[in-house]
């Protein structure tokens, strides 16, 4: 483009002499089909292209050279430009990824409930508002001197396994509801993590009294995808022999008393 804008009178006046057969045989042909002037002028401006300049002419010129410097000083300021902007983007990626301050408390519509990290069981408090206990911060780091409990990676595992497998059953049997093969159910969604960490701080011989979200519990404790879905159907192999609605799960022998609708 630059070549283009800077061409030499000449360069044109030679340029359209050479051409000049070709222009009066467009203008005939023009005027012979009654083609407007607009579409003449448009015809003619794409029939004229600019001349190849031979390499030694930019040298020559010294119009061409500062267009040569313009165009390196514009790139040199977009290289410029696109370098800062990689800065800044670096910049703030590096802002982004430093971790957010650690609150102190929860907002809620009634006012603020404060955090705790001392897990103590009390029978009246002189504040308002009991404190919420808590073992991680905002940023998934243990608080210092929590009463946190160290657990091995195996029962880690386990607990990560139960609460995909509790997921996955929600997503079938709920499904299955939807398409009217049984005719209740509530999933656990959200709630995954609290059904199978207060099951994994029990002991086994610990009675457990649910609400009908708590599903994990006995998944847990061991109850099998055969069980629920027994349960769930009120087939002959469930062992409230189907006399209660679905997701109302019990179990004796795992200490998980029958789910009450009262109780949720």
């Amino acid at each position: 483009m630059a070549s283009y804008f800077t061409k030499s009178k000449s360069s044109i006046m030679h340029n359209l002499k050479s051409k000049r057969f070709l222009m009066l045989g467009l203008i005939n042909r023009t005027t012979s089909s009654s083609i407007g002037s607009s579409q003449f002028a448009h015809r003619l401006l794409h029939t004229i292209s600019p001349p190849s300049l031979p390499a030694w002419s930019y040298a020559s010129s010294s119009r061409i050279n500062s267009s040569i410097v313009l165009t390196r000083c514009f790139a040199s300021v977009a290289g410029g430009r696109r370098a800062h902007t990689a800065t800044s983007v670096s910049d703030d990626v590096d802002q982004f990824s430093n971790e957010a301050p650690t609150r102190e408390h929860l907002d809620f519509p009634g006012g603020k409930v404060k955090f705790t990290p001392k897990l103590t069981f009390t029978s009246k408090t002189i504040e308002e508002r009991a404190h919420c206990y808590r073992v991680l911060n905002e940023n998934g780091h243990i608080i210092p001197n929590s009463d946190s409990v160290q657990i091995s990676k195996e029962l880690a595992v386990k607990m990560y396994a139960d609460m995909a497998t509790l997921q996955v059953m929600d997503t079938i049997f709920y499904e299955a509801q939807r398409q009217g093969r049984i005719s209740f159910y509530l999933t656990t969604i959200g709630e995954e993590a609290i059904n199978i960490a207060s099951a994994a701080a029990l002991n086994i011989n610990d009675f457990v009294f649910p609400q009908y979200r708590e599903a994990g519990v006995l998944l847990w404790r061991g109850f099998t995808l055969q069980e629920f879905a027994n349960q769930l159907f009120g087939n002959k192999y469930d062992y409230g022999k189907g006399r209660q609605m679905p997701i109302h799960y019990g179990s004796k022998k795992l200490n998980y008393i029958t789910v009450s609708s009262t109780v949720g």
